[in-house]
C-alpha cells in the first residue's frame, strides 16, 4: 500500500508540475501581447462570465449541440469533484474516503453516475456529428491534420474515462456485495448496478477490475490536464477570464489608435502641438495585437460557428474567422518557442502573423458586421484581430484596392468618399 501511496504521489506531484509550466509558458505568451484596460465595471463582468460561460447561454442558441455541449461539460466538470476522493484515497491508501457523508455521498455518486452516462451519449453524438454526419463547419480547410485529430482524440478520451469510473464503481459494487476486505458499503449505483452482474464474483478478478479502473482514470484525467496546452481544449479553463474580459462597449463600435486621435486633434487645434507618429499603425505580428486578442487566440474552441455566420465565407471568399483565430495562436506559439529556444529573448525569424500566417485577400473580405463576434459561445472577437491588421495594410504599406485608395483620397481632401469640393455636400437638399 506503501509503494501505490508514492506512485500516486509522484505521479500527481509530476503532472502538477508539468502543468504549472507549461502554464506559465501560455501566460508569458499572452502577455506579449499589448495593453488594454479591460478591468472597468467588474459587476457586469462577472454577470457576463456567469450567463455566457457558465450558464452557457449562447450555447443554446443552436439546441441540440448546446444541450448535448452542457451535458458533457456539467457532467466533466461535476465528475471531476469525485477527484478530491481519489486524492485523498490515494495519498492515504483509503477506499471512498468521503462516504462518512451518508446519504448526501450516495446522492452524489448516483448523480455523477447519470452524468458519465449522458456524457457518453453526448460524445459519441458529437464523433457522428464530425465524422459520419459531416457537418460542413467541422470539414472545411482549417481543420485538417491535427485540429481534426485533436477533436475526436478528446472524444475519444472522454468516453475512456466516463466508462473507466463506471466500471471501477460496477466492481466496486461487486467487491461491496461480496464483503470484500477493505471495500465497505458506500454508494449508490444507478448506471453501473447493469455491469456488476457481468462482471462476475471473484473476488481477485473483480478486485483487479477496480484497481484497473482506478487507476486508468487518475491517470487519465492528470494526461488529459497536460494534453491541455496543446489542444482546442483549453478552452475548458479560458473560456470563463475570456468572457469575463469580454469587450462591453458595442460590437460595431471601433477604437481609435491614441496616435490618431491625437494628431486629429492637433489639426483642429493649434494650441495642441503635433505628436510623434509610432514606429507602426496596427499590428503586423502578435506582439502588436492585444493581449485580449492572444488570449482569444488560445480560447477558441474551433467550433466553427463564427465561419457559419460569416456572410463573406458563406459567399465563397477566403475569410474563415475561425481560421483568423487558429493563425494567431499558430503563430503565438511559434513566437513562444523562438523565446524559449533563445531564452527569453525574442529573435526576428522573418515571418509576422500577416502574409505569412494570415493573407491580404483574407482581411479585404471582412464586412465588420461582427456576425462571427455575435455567434461565438465565448464572446471571441475575431474582427479585432482583422482591423488591427488591415490597419497595418492600408496606413503602413499602402496595400489596398484602388477603389479603397481612391474613397480614402475623397476623405481626406474633400471630408466625403465622393470626389466633389465640401461647398457641394449639401447641394442634393436644394431641390
Amino acid at each position: 500500500m506503501i509503494i501505490s501511496q508514492i506512485i500516486f504521489a509522484i505521479l500527481l506531484i509530476g503532472a502538477s508540475t508539468l502543468f504549472t509550466i507549461n502554464a506559465k509558458k501560455i501566460i508569458r505568451n499572452i502577455k506579449i501581447g499589448k495593453a488594454i484596460d479591460r478591468f472597468d465595471n467588474a459587476s457586469k463582468r462577472w454577470a457576463t462570465m456567469a450567463i455566457v460561460a457558465l450558464g452557457q447561454s449562447k450555447m443554446v442558441v443552436r439546441p441540440i449541440a448546446g444541450i448535448l455541449h452542457i451535458f458533457v461539460y456539467v457532467g466533466f466538470i461535476i465528475i471531476n469533484i469525485e477527484m478530491i476522493e481519489i486524492v485523498i484515497d490515494g495519498l492515504f491508501g483509503l477506499h471512498r474516503s468521503l462516504s462518512f457523508m451518508g446519504n448526501f455521498y450516495n446522492f452524489l455518486i448516483a448523480c455523477f453516475e447519470i452524468l458519465a452516462l449522458l456524457v457518453i451519449i453526448a460524445v459519441i453524438a458529437f464523433y457522428i456529428r464530425r465524422n459520419t454526419l459531416k457537418i460542413k463547419r467541422f470539414n472545411m480547410p482549417e481543420l485538417e491534420n491535427w485540429p481534426k485529430k485533436d477533436a475526436n482524440l478528446i472524444l475519444i478520451i472522454e468516453i475512456f474515462l466516463m466508462s473507466a469510473f463506471l466500471l471501477m464503481n460496477a466492481a466496486d459494487q461487486g467487491l461491496q456485495n461480496l464483503a470484500s476486505e477493505h471495500y465497505h458499503i458506500a454508494g449508490t449505483f444507478p448506471i453501473s448496478q447493469f455491469l456488476t452482474p457481468l462482471l462476475g464474483n471473484n473476488e481477485s478478478t473483480l478486485i483487479f477490475l477496480e484497481r484497473f479502473a482506478w487507476w486508468f482514470h487518475i491517470i487519465g484525467v492528470l494526461a488529459f490536464l497536460n494534453y491541455l496546452p496543446i489542444s482546442k481544449h483549453l478552452h475548458i479553463i479560458l473560456g470563463f477570464p475570456n468572457t469575463y474580459f469580454s469587450k462591453l462597449s458595442p460590437k460595431g463600435q471601433f477604437t481609435n489608435p491614441q496616435s490618431i486621435t491625437e494628431q486629429v486633434n492637433s489639426f483642429l487645434d493649434d494650441t495642441i502641438p503635433v505628436p510623434e507618429m509610432p514606429e507602426k499603425f496596427g499590428a503586423k505580428d502578435v506582439m502588436d495585437l492585444t493581449w485580449k486578442s492572444l488570449l482569444e487566440a488560445y480560447t477558441c474552441t474551433e467550433c466553427g460557428r463564427c465561419t457559419s455566420e460569416c456572410p463573406a465565407s458563406q459567399t465563397g471568399k477566403l475569410l474563415s474567422p475561425r481560421k483568423i483565430m487558429m493563425s494567431t495562436r499558430d503563430r503565438l506559439e511559434e513566437v513562444g518557442k523562438n523565446i524559449d529556444i533563445n531564452r527569453g529573448v525574442f529573435i526576428d525569424d522573418g515571418k509576422s502573423l500577416l502574409h505569412d500566417y494570415i493573407t491580404k485577400e483574407e482581411l479585404l473580405a471582412c464586412t465588420t458586421c461582427n456576425a462571427c463576434v455575435e455567434a461565438c459561445p465565448i464572446n471571441i472577437d475575431p474582427v479585432s484581430i482583422i482591423i488591427d491588421l488591415r490597419r497595418f495594410l492600408v496606413m503602413d504599406e499602402s496595400n489596398m484596392p484602388a477603389p479603397w485608395m481612391g474613397m480614402l483620397t475623397n476623405i481626406e481632401n474633400n471630408q466625403a468618399p465622393w470626389q466633389f469640393s465640401p461647398a457641394d455636400r449639401l447641394n442634393w437638399a436644394n431641390e
